[in-house]
């Protein structure tokens, strides 16, 4: 159906008046909207594994929908993207794109370029020459193969545009590669930054330069122009970059200033001046004759990055523009590129030409250079296939090109082909190359072992989500803090999920130091976030020294720099944040629930990612693991004043039931029993005789579903020697806390019901057990259970379980493996009564 696009309605009466809403603009563009955006979150997912940034996918996801996939059917063309249509869905996009080059000018820091000095120059100069140079080489030979003698585009402006296609490096997909890769506050990742964004403004102006030359894009080199036009468009371009770094630049830092005032809340009025200096800036340049995009990203460059102003401006905007309008103008270059124009040998030679001389000129420039300036080889290596990124801004680029009519159908696909592919094959080519060391990966001492001289610190890395977890882990930290001459020093990492977020970028560059987590220093009172700054008052108490650390990673990374942060820093134990936390007190909120009313016992949960988070701590941690539930341990309720005025854990259970996590746990207990505030009990469960007379035989369980089980150890012990080792344990305590302990022994006919007893009472604020990986015959025996958190272990399940009505905040431990040990899960069991085994799992 063809339409009068001066027609068109906004808006329509709806079906029942009998309109068709598809046929009215807003509403297909609504339908536009959600298709584009529904495709390219599908194939992030799908291209997630791979490690490909979100722009690939959004691209990928343009090309289906558009006439080389979905739109070889001309009636879903005619229906979902009719050509009348284009003009609207381009605006639309367009806008999203002027503020998504405003910030990539936020996210681009000038002064850290000038800072990173002649060598990321250097090689900046040479990643974009030698391309440059080949792109023209190559623009010679498909300016007369691809175009007729009608539709060719003048030399100049062709040249440049091709040039700039090949030697472009797109600073915000590098960014999100290098912080994914953990590569991003390395030697290799600042210098590639620094050559980037050296790269990225080059690239702007050489793209400025080129649209001059384009002009109105009449194409075809038959129409002339004088040459002073493009010559006035170059020079109306440097007075506006000028005027915007000498006038407007001071005018914004006053902005900022005034935009951040000390109640931490940014003013609407000026967020709203700054949006719409954006949207001034795009259409000055856009009436200058440069393309308006070039006005947003200098308007960017000219925010102060030091505040808190552009980091609220930045959280402010980007959900909405990289979320909702951006995958738009990526998918319209989907939609403009049709592959069957690439037809016959020779057009797919001159595809094969153009990716050859983008990777070749820019990897061997790259690589050229940066030996010369005695980077090692493979570091130079990996360089130069972090500067072939292409994707987000070569794509700006060739829509441009392609909107002047300098580059043609046939072109533009060949081109928006060899982005893809320079982009897709970064990241698994750099994971294959280049890999920072990461230490030795030596096992450390456990709580047990760290005594041996009391002249060492005991070092614990504590990790948390956020402000929630603060007070319960300054309460249980403090129970631990020892009277002995052994120092407590704690480490404190705060966990940061890394997202495809601008802001997200910043935090990595300034949370992380040399590709590892960033250590905060004090500096007179400062504290540089709420969770840093809680632990400022309690590092005064004197005998525990607090360094605070933040770590930004994507989630599935994350566990390895706790454990490098573990290695490197020697502790002895990391305390985890369980991924669900009760939101309540103990007392008041307990007795309403058991009474029927109430909601105290529904669990926050933080996501499923943080779960994984600790499951491979607990797999792949150097030391001792501790896994805090928390129910509320250091709320008001739950807090009791000390002598010294510290706020500690006063009642404290430690259940044993045998093994070294038990051992573990009893050690736990000892420290918290040093300390005056602190009342420990310790029950231990015996075998009762029915268990010994009957074999517990652990069956490794079937690949599939193994995160529903218990884990066992992989290791052959004699039960005997762990009997031995669990008695000694137990008598050494004894006679060091026996009068100060209370110590009960139980040989219940129910352990389950007898846990539970203890959990549902208000006799303690937490409860301290083992995880149970080399488990004993009655803890062997509740391996048969549906497990509900199986990295907690059977009684750490049973403790933490929701709907168990568990009052106490409850510590689930876990001794560090010994080297050649594995974890392996298990379900099935089997009695034997022709064997006895008692402390052993048979795998």
């Amino acid at each position: 159906m063809a339409f009068n696009i001066t027609a068109v309605k906004t808006s329509s009466d709806g079906a029942w008046q009998g309109d068709n809403p598809i046929n009215f603009a807003f509403p297909l563009l609504i339908v536009q909207t959600a298709l584009i955006i529904a495709v390219s979150r599908s194939l992030a997912v799908l291209f997630k594994p791979l490690r490909q940034p979100k722009v690939i996918a959004e691209i990928v996801g343009g090309i289906l929908l558009g006439p080389s996939a979905l739109g070889r059917n001309k009636a879903y063309m005619d229906r979902v993207f009719p050509p009348w249509s284009m003009p609207i869905l381009e605006s639309v996009a367009s806008i999203g794109l002027l503020f998504f080059l405003f910030l990539v000018g936020l996210e681009l820091d000038l002064s850290s370029i000038r800072r990173s000095g002649k060598r990321a120059f250097g090689i900046a100069v040479a990643g974009i020459t030698l391309p440059f140079l080949a792109g023209v080489g190559v623009a010679f030979v498909i300016r007369n193969t691809l175009y007729t003698a009608s539709d060719r585009p003048g030399y100049a402006e062709f040249l440049v545009f091709m040039g700039v296609a090949l030697s472009i490096t797109a600073f915000p997909v590098l960014a999100r590669i290098l912080a994914e890769l953990k590569l991003l506050t390395t030697r290799v990742g600042e210098t590639a930054m620094a050559a980037a964004a050296f790269n990225d403004v080059a690239a702007w102006i050489l793209l400025a330069l080129a649209v001059a030359l384009a002009g109105n894009g009449e194409g075809g080199g038959e129409k002339k122009k004088s040459p002073f036009v493009s010559l006035w468009v170059l020079l109306s371009g440097v007075g506006f970059v000028g005027f915007m770094l000498v006038v407007i630049r001071p005018g914004m830092k006053w902005v900022a200033k005034r935009g951040s005032p000390e109640n931490d809340v940014v003013r609407e009025s000026y967020v709203c001046l700054t949006l719409a200096g954006v949207m001034v800036s795009g259409f000055v340049t856009d009436l200058i004759g440069i393309h308006s995009i070039f006005g947003a990203f200098v308007f960017g460059l000219t925010i102060p990055k030091d505040g808190e102003f552009g980091q609220r401006l930045i959280e402010r905007i980007e959900d909405f523009v990289s979320g909702l309008l951006l995958p738009l103008y990526f998918a319209t270059s989907g939609l403009k590129t049709d592959v069957a124009k690439i037809r016959g040998a020779e057009s797919w030679g001159m595809f094969g030409l153009v990716i050859v001389t983008a990777c070749a000129g820019k990897i061997v420039g790259t690589f050229g250079v940066a030996v010369l300036v005695k980077i090692p080889v493979r570091e130079a290596l990996t360089l130069g296939f972090l500067m072939n990124t292409k994707g987000l801004v070569e794509l700006i680029v060739l829509n441009i090109g392609k909107e002047k009519k300098v580059l043609n159908d046939e072109t533009f696909a060949i081109l928006v082909l060899m982005a893809l592919f320079t982009t897709f094959i970064t990241t698994p080519t750099v994971m294959a190359i280049y890999k920072p060391a990461r230490g030795t990966h030596r096992k450390l001492k456990d709580l047990s072992a760290s005594e041996e001289s009391t002249k060492e610190e005991l070092r614990i890395l504590a990790c948390l989500h956020g402000p929630a977890n603060v007070s319960s882990l300054i309460s249980l930290v403090e129970s631990i803090r020892t009277t002995k001459i052994l120092r407590l020093k704690l480490f404190v990492m705060h966990l940061m999920e890394l997202t495809e977020r601008t802001s997200s970028i910043i935090m990595v560059q300034r949370a992380r130091k040399n590709g590892l987590p960033f250590v905060h220093r004090y500096r007179h009172g400062e504290c540089n976030s709420s969770v840093v700054g809680g632990f400022q008052a309690y590092r005064q108490l004197g005998r525990v020294a607090v360094r605070p650390i933040t770590a930004v990673s994507p989630l599935h990374t994350m566990h390895e720099d706790i454990c490098h942060m573990a290695e490197t820093k020697r502790v002895t134990m990391i305390i985890l944040p369980f991924h669900k936390r009760w939101n309540f007190d103990h007392g008041r909120g307990h007795h309403r629930h058991q009474d029927g009313g109430g909601d105290g016992n529904v669990a926050e949960n933080i996501g499923h990612g943080w779960r994984l988070v600790n499951q491979r701590v607990l797999k792949n941690a150097p030391c001792s693991v501790a896994v805090l539930v928390d129910r509320g341990l250091g709320s008001i309720e739950s807090q009791r004043l000390n002598l010294d005025g510290s706020n500690v854990v006063e009642r404290v259970c430690v259940i044993f039931f045998g093994g070294p996590d038990d051992r573990e746990a009893l050690e736990m207990g000892g420290r918290m029993a040093e300390h005056s505030a602190v009342k420990v009990t310790i029950v231990r469960f015996f075998v009762r005789e029915t268990l010994r007379s009957n074999a517990v035989t652990l069956r490794p369980t079937s690949s599939k579903g193994k995160e529903k089980y218990y884990t066992c150890l992989t290791t052959n012990v004699d039960p005997e020697k762990e009997k031995e080792l669990d008695e000694a344990s137990l008598e050494d305590f004894k006679s060091k806390w026996k009068e100060t302990v209370e110590y009960k022994e139980k040989e219940p006919n129910n352990i389950i019901q007898e846990i539970l007893s203890i959990g549902q009472s208000q006799d303690f604020d937490l409860i301290v057990v083992g995880r149970g990986r080399l488990p004993s015959a009655e803890v062997s025996a509740l391996s048969e259970r549906q497990a509900e958190h199986p990295e907690l272990g059977p009684i750490g399940d049973v403790l933490a379980s929701s709907t168990n009505h568990i009052i106490p905040s409850i510590l689930v431990v876990q001794q560090h493996n010994k080297p050649q040990v594995e974890d392996i899960a298990v379900s099935k069991i089997v009695k034997e009564p022709s064997l006895s085994i008692n402390g052993d799992a048979n795998v």
